[in-house]
């Protein structure tokens, strides 16, 4: 029986937070913004969703759309 790959792909959220000094809420989210690329992150958790996708791959490495099957 021939054997396939088939990718399993899961949604999900990767959360990371740092800490920064601002007059409000709304400043410290507009900051972090603005200086991501600058500030220091920290990872704090992954949070997966209930929709899966499941998909047969070619010898190349490609999906095959035809193979998709899931909640997507």
């Amino acid at each position: 029986m021939p054997r396939y790959r088939v990718l399993r792909r899961v949604d999900a959220f990767v959360d990371y937070c740092t800490d920064i000094e601002a007059a409000s809420p709304e400043e410290a989210a507009a900051l972090a913004n603005w200086k991501e690329d600058n500030l220091v992150w920290k990872q704090t958790e992954i949070v997966e969703f209930d929709a899966r996708l499941f998909v047969t791959l070619n010898q190349d490495g490609c999906e095959i759309e035809s193979s998709k099957t899931g909640d997507f």
